[in-house]
């Protein structure tokens, strides 16, 4: 620990002793005790205004907010905080992975900062249940895993999204999509298909179907089911948001996003978008597809938009026994498009493939490639060049002749 670091230490422990704590105290009343402080620490030893005002800034995060985290979540160039444990910290800067010298000053405090983050939207984490996914005032994804499942001291990965949510618009203008495409994915929004979203880890599953649904006419009824509320969708009025909930000390019971797809089938919607299917709510999301809920969306992980099909089948045998050839029937009748995402060599990510589900036939899921992205080269610097190209025609085009959309 070097001399500014132990100094910082020294006031957040004084600064702590402080506060009256049979009262709550207000913002403005923390900041002046800091301002006290740093006056009496500079006629001890001198503070230039940038260390002042530093300290000031950390002391009042360590108290107040994040701690060392805060000035993390607050940069705008940073999409994801990887923490592994108080001394490590792990930054995502412009697609770039850097080692922050940011630290905790001890594991105790790291823990008391995850506890803050989790109570903050009714979750629990502890030795019993160790891992938990929560998200921040700003709306940054949290995961958290504790010990005795994480060996080397807490681990927590923060997620950023924009402060504006970005739009089809934006993802064209970074060369993720076309324009054509883009105008092509809107009229089928708008003509009620139902599109399932696959990509991997740090795809932009997320951020594209927030930005697709941009599309949904504002009048809609629309109902969001999430694990962890991330969805920023802004021109629907009548929108009806639902986040699951883990069982907890007090005797509440676990609600599962099976649950919420469930509760929300009464509740008159016109389209549900389910943030991520995981497990056996698979079978539910399905069956809402096929019972009238035309244009609802969701996202899955997966390696292409095969796959996706393979593991919706793994999923719904999760929840139910049934014959795999009915798995099959429900999927290929329930999704229309996929799209699938990735994130390339250079770091940028890209729709890489849409395909249509054309039906079921002998037995297997019939998906044909309507859009492909196709590499072209690379510039000097790495950047991969590339582009969308178009691999076949839309066979299933009743959606749009009765939205007048053809």
């Amino acid at each position: 620990m070097n001399n500014a670091e132990e100094r910082r230490k020294i006031l957040k422990e004084k600064l702590l002793e402080s506060i009256d704590y049979s009262r709550e105290s207000s913002d403005e009343e923390i900041r002046e005790l800091i301002d006290e402080m740093l006056v009496r620490e500079g006629r001890e030893k001198p503070l230039s205004l940038s260390e002042r005002s530093r300290l000031r800034r950390e002391l009042f995060h360590a108290v107040r907010k994040l701690d060392v985290l805060q000035e993390l979540v607050d940069d705008p160039q940073i999409t994801e905080i990887m923490i592994n444990g108080p001394n490590k910290i792990f930054i995502e800067q412009n697609g770039r992975l850097i080692e922050s010298e940011l630290r905790f000053d001890s594991e105790e405090k790291l823990q008391n900062v995850i506890q803050l983050i989790v109570s903050d939207c009714n979750r629990t984490v502890n030795e019993a249940s160790p891992i938990v996914d929560a998200r921040l005032a700003n709306g940054a994804r949290v995961n958290v895993v504790l010990n005795p499942v994480a060996l080397n001291g807490p681990i927590v990965t923060i997620r950023r999204f924009p402060n504006k949510p970005i739009t089809m618009e934006d993802l064209v203008s970074f060369g993720s999509i076309t324009e054509e495409v883009c105008e092509w994915l809107s009229r089928l929004v708008r003509a009620k298909y139902n599109i399932f979203i696959s990509g991997g880890t740090g795809s932009g599953k997320t951020t594209f179907l927030n930005a697709l649904s941009n599309y949904i006419p504002g009048e809609e009824r629309i109902i969001t089911i999430e694990d962890s509320a991330e969805l920023q969708i802004r021109n629907i009025r009548n929108l009806v948001r639902m986040e699951t909930r883990n069982a907890n000390v007090e005797g509440c019971r676990e609600i599962t996003v099976r649950d919420l797809i469930k509760t929300s089938l009464r509740m008159r919607p016109d389209r549900i978008i389910v943030g991520e299917v995981r497990g056996g709510e698979a079978f539910d999301m399905m069956q809402c597809l096929n019972t009238g809920h035309d244009g609802s969306m969701s996202t899955g992980h997966a390696n292409s938009s095969r796959d996706m099909l393979s593991r919706l089948e793994n999923m719904i045998l999760m929840g139910i026994e049934i014959p795999l050839e009915a798995i099959r029937q429900q999927i290929a009748s329930g999704i229309d498009i996929i799209v699938h995402l990735g994130r390339l060599r250079d770091k940028t990510r890209k729709v890489l493939e849409i395909a249509e589900v054309r039906g079921f036939e002998k037995g297997e899921i019939v998906l044909s490639p309507l859009y492909r992205f196709e590499e072209e080269g690379e510039t000097g610097g790495g950047k991969i060049l590339g582009t969308l190209r178009k691999k076949g025609e839309l066979a299933y085009v009743e959606k749009l002749q009765t939205a007048g959309l053809c």
